[in-house]
């Protein structure tokens, strides 16, 4: 089964966030739409549109304007791709319910969840899971086809309140209803621990990894887990810049040739 490599498209503050410039928002949605196209064109199997906006709300809540913007990028996005480009949704810190109604009327793939289960502490406060309020918002809105990739240990994700295993954190995001978990470290060797456990644990259940791979490591680190968000070794000049089709390409052939 071939590795799922899944590009970052990461937005500029958008309307309705503290630190969105007057304007500019024409320029965030054609930015994204150039850079699904790279990612599409260099090979990648989709990509994720994640909202950068230096400071966030830590529960499930997001201002309709930064909601509806989010829609229109994601909408051209997915009008823009080839058929089986999957994107993806993420209204930051942890606004699911926003990200899933943007997932489902534009025809999105998956959302990403940082915080599915338990709590984690952020440096913007504490965000505290709802899983069955975000479960039954599933089912209310018709996105049982809008897949949930939960972190279960990652920088945007670790258990707050006590040592608890990430296999038992995966056991219980998955249990609730996520239908892949995603993970991952700078520190390689700790990744890999990482991986081990949590296919242990859940072992028919997708492993995503959070990041942190590069064209130096995707091959040792794809070749134990199913996909990977990846960012700034495809952007131009690293994290925020456009995505760059030739650094797609080079990030794909290796991938590809994992055995």
């Amino acid at each position: 089964m071939s590795k799922l490599i899944i590009g970052m498209v990461h937005l500029k503050p958008l309307p309705g966030t503290p630190y969105y410039e007057e304007g500019s928002f024409q320029r965030t949605l054609d930015t994204a739409v150039e850079s699904a196209r790279a990612l599409f064109n260099g090979g990648a199997d989709g990509c994720l549109v994640q909202t950068v906006e230096r400071v966030y709300r830590v529960d499930d809540e997001s201002d309709a304007a930064r909601t509806a913007a989010m829609a229109l990028v994601v909408n051209a996005i997915v009008q823009a791709a080839g058929p089986g480009f999957q994107v993806g949704v993420q209204l930051m810190r942890n606004a699911l319910r926003a990200s899933l109604a943007v997932a489902t009327v534009t025809g999105a793939s998956f959302i990403r969840a940082g915080a599915l289960v338990g709590a984690t502490l952020t440096e913007h406060g504490l965000v505290t899971a709802d899983p069955i309020g975000v479960i039954e918002y599933r089912h209310r809105v018709g996105a049982r086809g809008v897949r949930v990739l939960a972190d279960v240990d990652s920088s945007h994700f670790t258990w707050y309140g006590g040592d608890k295993p990430t296999s038992e954190v995966a056991r219980a995001a998955v249990k609730v209803g996520a239908d892949a978990v995603v993970l991952g470290h700078a520190d390689e060797r700790r990744t890999t621990k990482l991986i081990a456990s949590v296919r242990a644990a859940v072992p028919d259940v997708p492993i995503i990894l959070a990041g942190h791979t590069d064209h130096a490591n995707a091959a040792r680190l794809l070749a134990q887990a199913d996909g990977a968000f990846v960012g700034s070794c495809l952007e131009r000049g690293g994290f925020g810049g456009s995505v760059d089709v030739e650094l797609v390409r080079q990030y794909v052939e290796i991938v590809r040739g994992i055995k």
